[in-house]
């Protein structure tokens, strides 16, 4: 069987379409088919970007999914899927490269933890399925959080129950890691008490939402502030990819002395372009805009910056209101921002900077402003998720 290539999700896909993990395009397989799966392939004829996996889990965890493919081969691969999805959208984009944060540089993560007879287990669940694969030498997460991972499997036997396991939101940060428990048993008086001893392992817990232990703020650096997001809130996954989209926003802001930052989060745009511009953020989450705001009430040298509190996909803000900005970031979830786009599209802007993590909403989205007349600048890649079919991307859009 033929790998002729790389899917989306990683996996290699052979004349079927049968779908084949762990393979690259022009090598040939054989093993069981099962459904449109060959779950076990055996490598007759490897390619020559076939690498040996830093992993040792790789085979069986879900985390990650091209260990066994050379950087470049990835980077060409995460490239190329970004020039597909706009070629698809009818647009033609000059690709200004690929920023690759560095192994165990991941910050954030969702792991899974079970109750066993013997303990606990808390790793990444095995790829399509509910078994969960502990990860002990992960080459993905930041030392931090793996050196925690025996205090998280103690922490997932008191929390969990034998029936469902628990999701164990970790952040890692510059005051310790903050964890965010979901799925736990009931947070009551004994498991209070039991929780207690690992308090100083972590700078937050927080129990199905509601505020357990806090040993410290778990703030992290946006800019020159410093925010303390809200338990479980999004995060850009490494430093140094936050550091790639920051730069390449402020670039495309330029001299830009007014700026809306439409979901705006807890500020990660917002806070680096006030250095130099006014920044008008927007979010329709308060406990985002709230942690933005105390972040701006310990800033230090930043412009004036504001927040408002609105839905974006129910309420977007309209031509009129845009046009009294010189510039808009625009960084929305992975479905795009169809309803705002289009109201930026007619807006008297001169620019806007456009953060994506989903390239083909991304393609749709610049489809309708190239339609408008705005001229799309070269496109840069983000590699966080590294091994990974994730991608983000960032390009700045001028009238033309």
């Amino acid at each position: 069987m033929l790998i002729e290539r790389l899917g989306q999700r990683g996996d290699g896909v052979a004349r079927g379409p049968v779908f084949v993990p762990r393979t690259l395009p022009g090598e040939e397989v054989s093993g069981e088919v099962v459904g449109d799966r060959l779950p076990d392939p055996r490598i007759v004829t490897p390619s020559p970007d076939r690498v040996t996996a830093p992993c040792a889990h790789f085979k069986r965890c879900g985390g990650c999914a091209v260990q066994h493919a050379s950087d470049a081969f990835v980077a060409d691969w995460k490239t190329e899927m970004v020039r597909t999805a706009l070629s698809r959208a009818g647009l033609a984009a000059e690709i200004a490269g690929i920023e690759t944060s560095p192994p165990n540089t991941r910050r954030r993560a969702a792991l899974s933890g079970r109750k066993t007879k013997k303990g606990a287990q808390v790793g990444f669940h095995v790829r399509a399925s509910d078994e969960i694969v502990s990860i002990p030498d992960c080459r993905v997460l930041h030392p931090d959080l793996i050196a925690a991972l025996p205090v998280l499997e103690q922490v997932t036997r008191l929390a969990a129950t034998r029936a469902a396991p628990v999701t164990l939101h970790v952040t890692q940060g510059p005051t310790g890691i903050d964890l965010a428990i979901e799925g736990a048993r009931d947070f009551d008086r004994d498991a209070m008490l039991a929780l207690a001893p690992f308090g100083t392992a972590f700078a937050r817990i927080t129990w199905n939402g509601e505020p357990a232990l806090q040993q410290t703020p778990p703030a992290q650096v946006m800019g020159r502030a410093r925010v303390v997001p809200p338990p479980g809130a999004f995060l850009q996954a490494t430093p140094e990819g936050a550091a790639a989209l920051v730069a390449q926003v402020r670039a495309a802001l330029g001299g830009a002395a007014q700026v809306v930052d439409l979901f705006a989060g807890c500020g990660t745009f917002t806070f680096p372009a006030a250095e130099t511009a006014a920044v008008h953020a927007v979010e329709g989450d308060r406990t985002l805009t709230d942690a933005l705001g105390a972040g701006v009430r310990g800033g230090t040298g930043l412009k004036a910056i504001t927040a408002e509190v609105r839905d974006l996909f129910r309420n977007p803000l309209l031509p009129q209101e845009l046009s009294r900005f010189d510039a808009a970031i625009i960084d929305p979830p992975r479905a795009g921002a169809e309803a705002q786009v289009a109201e930026l599209a007619g807006a008297d802007l001169g620019t806007i900077a456009h953060v994506s993590c989903n390239p083909v909403t991304f393609a749709r989205d610049a489809a309708t402003l190239t339609a408008a007349g705005w001229r799309m600048g070269p496109v840069m890649v983000v590699d966080q998720f590294r091994w990974s079919p994730h991608i983000e991307l960032v390009a700045a859009f001028h009238r033309t």
